[in-house]
């Protein structure tokens, strides 16, 4: 486990997004780092593409291209940094994902929600992890794994998450 006892009020956007992307580079290909859609918050995604199957460690995963986009806010109005970390999978149009920003106050800070198409399946309450934005990244890192395999589908599209899980 790494501990990060960096002072966040001295974090820059552009070189914490690098030092995502150097972190993301040795599981995923084609890493980089983009300016923000004027759609989304914030000034910078790191995004990298993957192989689900080796990614999750299940061979028999349904699809075979996903990516990873991650993205910070560091100045908001909160006493925290809002982020964005979502797994998508392009051929099914589905996005799996934490989200701490001030859409959902009624969820708390953070959220995981997921996404068929631009519609919103479910959101549901997730673990506030109150951290250095490096930390969040590792933490989100490890549980990613649960957080997809818990999306339950009908018919090939998503439904929600199952409910029995509760560390997400």
């Amino acid at each position: 486990m790494v501990v990060f006892f960096a002072n966040r009020d001295n974090l820059q956007s552009k070189r914490l997004h690098d030092r995502i992307r150097n972190r993301l580079d040795g599981g995923l290909t084609d890493v980089r780092r983009r300016r923000t859609e004027p759609r989304e918050a914030g000034q910078y995604r790191v995004v990298g593409e993957g192989n689900p199957r080796q990614f999750l460690e299940e061979p028999d995963y349904s699809v075979t291209a996903a990516r990873i986009e991650v993205g910070f806010r560091l100045r908001t109005g909160d006493p925290y940094e809002h982020y964005w970390f979502n797994w998508i999978e392009p051929d099914r149009d589905v996005l799996v994902g934490w989200h701490q920003d001030d859409t959902h106050d009624d969820l708390g800070p953070v959220h995981v929600q997921v996404n068929d198409g631009s519609a919103v399946v479910e959101h549901r309450p997730a673990r506030f992890l109150d951290t250095h934005p490096l930390d969040v990244l590792e933490r989100r890192l490890d549980a990613l794994s649960d957080l997809v395999t818990a999306v339950e589908w009908d018919d090939g599209r998503p439904v929600g998450f199952d409910t029995s899980v509760e560390s997400l």
